[in-house]
């Protein structure tokens, strides 16, 4: 004779959680924006025709705004990351964004972005 299951509910959430960046800590977060995933930066290496070059019009460091010129399309790219990306770029430096899985490349680093 089997006896029958109880269903047991899941916890419910009574906070939510804060990233890190927030306070100026290492991100804790894989949101958009936030922490690059070890994950979203390997799909992004292994689907190189998915990269645009850019160039960027301008980084602000206190909202983690970024705006870059895609040079096939002309178009402006406006992205944010919570995670120091916009410390390390100037107007002028030459990036690289992957469409499909929102990644920013500056050189060998990678950001995750949000659009």
């Amino acid at each position: 004779m089997s006896s029958t299951h109880r269903h047991i509910p899941p916890l419910q959430v009574r906070e939510r959680a804060a990233c890190m960046c927030d306070r100026g800590d290492a991100c804790s977060s894989y949101a958009p924006g936030h922490a690059l995933h070890l994950i979203q930066s390997r799909l992004a290496s292994a689907t190189p025709s998915d990269w645009s070059d850019a160039i960027v019009e301008s980084a602000d460091a206190a909202t983690g705004t970024i705006v870059v010129r895609d040079l096939a399309s002309a178009a402006p790219i406006t992205v944010w990351n919570g995670a120091g990306a916009a410390l390390v770029l100037t107007p002028g430096t030459p990036v690289a964004v992957h469409g499909r899985y929102n990644v920013l490349a500056v050189g060998r680093e990678h950001f995750n972005i949000a659009r």
